[in-house]
């Protein structure tokens, strides 16, 4: 039987938001089976005694503009995908999130820190099956440009191109495609980091936004160069970040996939889009769990550490 998966002990971390510019804590801690990922936020009047949880779900995303936010009421946590892509990748279904403040630290840009935390917290299974969504039929949005897919197929593979009139384009891999299990997303999404144009940053600070970003969490790039002193950490790493927010954002369904992502300028939008169409098309796709591991398309082995 593949189980469900939570962590085994509580692991705290603090980072700066990058919107906010503000320094943040974070608390990821085990949950019971069948909780999901609960937000909680604790700088709430009140305290942790007080604090109002956020299921991490389709239904509570309340803004995708720069990133996935999700709230209940006028309490709202935003940019979580990176978080979700880490729980997503090593399949954890359950674990409870709490911060003191209004947006996940940005940490480097990437999943791999929130990687290094889960798997400092350490892994376990629950006596529960783990569910999964397995893709029946095609559901496909379109949407100012991009297009976005779920098909059939047997495990969860993503393809993704992206599109820039940028020359830093011209000269990195604008496409790729990956075989998802955990192994793959350690090693090939994990440490993909954000990216963004020295230009949008400045007019994004004008607005009183982005205030924590820096060369130290996002690629930035002017007109004509990437101006990170290292470059990046992959050819193809702006593909691949585009990758990871798309797993986050889909894992907001609340399960693991079994299906073919495919995706064409797609952003959170678009990603929360094909989110609400999965839903409405109920009968494009079913539950399944696995009596074997060895039967299940998707693998999610211990990996190694980012």
């Amino acid at each position: 039987m593949i189980y469900q998966r939570t962590l085994k002990r509580r692991v705290s971390a603090t980072g700066v938001g990058l919107h906010s510019g503000e320094k943040i804590s974070i608390s990821l801690r085990p949950a019971l089976a069948d909780t999901g990922v609960m937000f909680r936020r604790t700088d709430v009047a009140g305290g942790i005694s007080a604090a109002i949880s956020i299921a991490a779900n389709v239904k509570n995303v309340c803004d995708t503009r720069l990133a996935t936010s999700i709230g209940v009421g006028d309490t709202k946590i935003a940019t979580i995908e990176h978080l979700m892509a880490a729980f997503a990748g090593l399949g954890i279904d359950n674990a409870i999130v709490e911060l003191d403040g209004c947006e996940l630290p940005i940490m480097d840009g990437s999943a791999a820190p929130f990687v290094y935390l889960i798997q400092s917290a350490g892994i376990e299974e629950l006596g529960a099956p783990k569910k999964f969504i397995r893709i029946l039929r095609d559901i496909v949005v379109e949407h100012d440009g991009a297009r976005i897919c779920l098909s059939p197929y047997n495990g969860f593979r993503m393809e993704y191109t992206l599109e820039y009139d940028h020359p830093v384009f011209l000269k990195h891999a604008c496409t790729s495609t990956l075989d998802f299990s955990s192994k793959s997303f350690v090693r090939d999404i994990a440490r993909a980091r954000t990216f963004g144009f020295l230009a949008d940053f400045e007019r994004l600070r004008s607005m009183d936004l982005a205030r924590g970003g820096s060369l130290d969490n996002t690629v930035v790039m002017d007109e004509f160069r990437i101006l990170n002193k290292d470059g990046l950490r992959l050819d193809d790493e702006f593909v691949k970040h585009k990758m990871l927010d798309a797993i986050g954002d889909l894992y907001l369904l609340g399960y693991s996939l079994i299906g073919c992502f495919k995706g064409f300028k797609s952003g959170h939008t678009s990603n929360y889009q094909l989110l609400l169409r999965v839903l409405e098309q109920s009968d494009a796709w079913e539950f399944v769990t696995f009596a074997e591991a060895e039967a299940a398309p998707v693998s999610f082995a211990q990996p190694v550490f980012a």
